[in-house]
């Protein structure tokens, strides 16, 4: 896709995301998620079976992790262990929290672009002390409402995409028709691409250089559907990119131009089982991102409920 391509396929959704209008303070793409969506999602729930989205989060360094988050005891120390009386187990923790390996939700002030952040906030708006706008504070109140996933490798009756594979307009219906679910207003939308599965089966790797991921042509897709959020089992963008001279476009139309919150490297292998076992791909999914002011994203655990 070429640079010109890609420019007026970015005006083209922020506008469309700008002539939209915002509900109840909802910010960005929530606001499609209406009260009426949130309580209608709860009758996606059957079995009261619960799955995680998230993997275990890393603390070996590896080509997908160089600097891995860091988990360490404070206490009890040595003399506690041995002795009477009450003592704590204490630990800290620490993560990078947009790195390639971990899963994590990337807020509206996640990504600059051309100067700006979602919604035509200036970029100074993030400081060294956090964002004062746009931050993941936002969803202090969690996201809760019908999720939808749409099984791409199994579509294409392959384990998993190779890295530089490309998830079209075309495959999301696909996927769509094969599995009989229907994305709609308000959705929150998971793509799988097999990520995880070739992880644990071949390795990690350096995924910065090479994934599959969505194409960018695919946001018309979330945009006519008016999808809520997205969530990939991997970075969501391709690499090598699809666009010439900007590395993540996916980021870019999702976040800066719809205003659609990300949530990259998820889990999905448990819940594809449950999901063709019961021949149903919705669910009530439930999200609830730490409450860390002026933050640009954070690790995050996304519940199923089926």
């Amino acid at each position: 896709m070429t640079a010109h391509g890609f420019r007026a396929l970015y005006e083209r959704l922020r506008s469309r995301a700008a002539a939209q209008p915002t509900m109840n303070g909802r910010c960005g793409a929530l606001r499609h998620l209406t009260p009426e969506r949130v309580a209608a999602a709860a009758a996606e729930v059957r079995l009261g079976h619960t799955v995680s989205l998230a993997a275990p989060i890393e603390t070996e360094p590896g080509p997908d992790a160089p600097e891995p988050a860091t988990h360490r005891m404070t206490g009890p120390g040595p003399r506690d262990l041995g002795s009477d009386g009450l003592h704590f187990a204490t630990d800290r923790f620490a993560m990078n929290v947009h790195g390639d390996a971990d899963s994590h939700l990337d807020a509206l002030c996640h990504v600059v672009f051309d100067g700006e952040l979602y919604g035509g906030v200036p970029a100074s708006t993030v400081t060294a002390e956090g964002a004062r706008s746009l931050s993941v504070d936002v969803l202090e109140n969690g996201i809760v409402g019908r999720g939808v996933l749409l099984d791409i490798p199994r579509l294409r009756g392959v384990p998993w995409l190779e890295p530089g594979d490309h998830v079209t307009s075309g495959d999301l219906t696909g996927a769509e028709a094969a599995q009989g679910v229907h994305v709609g207003p308000g959705d929150l939308l998971f793509v799988r691409v097999g990520h995880r599965l070739r992880r644990t089966g071949l390795g990690r790797w350096n995924v910065a250089t090479a994934r599959a991921g969505l194409h960018p042509t695919a946001l018309e897709f979330l945009a006519e559907r008016k999808v809520a959020v997205l969530g990939g089992d991997g970075n969501n963008d391709t690499a090598p990119s699809a666009v010439e001279d900007i590395a993540f476009p996916v980021h870019v139309l999702a976040i800066q131009a719809m205003g659609i919150h990300l949530m990259d490297y998820l889990r999905f292998e448990e819940l594809v089982a449950v999901c063709a076992r019961t021949e149903r791909w919705s669910f009530l999914s439930v999200i609830a991102p730490l409450r860390l002011p002026g933050a640009t994203g954070s690790p995050v655990n996304p519940i199923a409920v089926l």
